[in-house]
């Protein structure tokens, strides 16, 4: 989208607006106006997105001992509704909305992470699973309800699947004895790839969100160059 300066940004208890685009949360749905120029032709990117809750949890799950990143899942399974100005970006499905927050840059912590979440009967369950930098990995399943309930369960073995197209090594978790495949490319960076990717978990064929992220690549001289070069900035902004 667009990095824009502090003057863009505005704060309410139930909206969060940011330049020409906002959230806001009225007690049942998000709603989510967006007004962006997209790269890399300059493309006016505009439309709502709706995003109905099943459920909305409290749940904090902390990436590294220490705390300094974590993970809030606001709502892991819920109804949306997408209304964009490009052909086929008009749908209702099934989706969700999550957040990381941290006060220490990602490449410090970490070199390596994929998630991954899938729908499942009666909710989803998401894959949370990291290499640290201190040398201890991160791995936790976790199935959330549609009914409010959470739990941690034993999740699945990691399986490695198809590289990206930038190379970039991919695995998430399935049932022993078959292979996770991509079946949608979402986005594919040389650091970065998320897909849409079909496995079993537990007897049940799903496709999920899926990400990789390769930390070591990111935290290079030459990555984060191209990174400031493709994303628009705007410095100043007046409502």
């Amino acid at each position: 989208m667009t990095d824009r300066g502090r003057s863009a940004l505005k704060l309410s208890d139930d909206t969060i607006t940011v330049g020409p685009s906002s959230l806001n949360w009225d007690g049942e749905k998000l709603v989510i106006d967006l007004n962006e120029i997209s790269t890399p032709h300059a493309q006016r990117l505009a439309g709502r997105v709706t995003i109905r809750p099943k459920t909305v949890t409290s749940v904090e799950l902390p990436l590294t001992n220490d705390g300094r990143h974590v993970w809030r899942p606001f709502a892991p399974s819920s109804d949306i509704e997408v209304d964009l100005n490009r052909p086929g970006w008009r749908w209702n499905g099934h989706g969700y909305f999550d957040s990381n927050f941290g006060i220490a840059a990602l490449e410090d912590d970490f070199s390596y992470w994929t998630w991954g979440r899938y729908p499942v009967p009666g909710g989803s369950v998401t894959f949370y699973d990291a290499d640290r930098r201190d040398g201890s990995e991160l791995s936790v399943a976790v199935r959330f309800g549609d009914d409010g309930s959470v739990e941690e369960i034993p999740g699945p073995p990691r399986t490695r699947m198809a590289r990206s197209r930038w190379l970039v090594r991919r695995e998430t978790r399935a049932d022993p004895g078959t292979t996770p495949r991509e079946v949608k490319m979402m986005l594919d960076a040389p650091f970065y790839s998320r897909s849409a990717v079909k496995t079993v978990i537990n007897g049940h064929e799903t496709t999920g969100v899926h990400e990789a992220l390769d930390l070591n690549r990111f935290g290079t001289k030459l990555i984060k160059p191209m990174l400031a070069v493709k994303v628009p900035r705007r410095a100043r902004w007046q409502f």
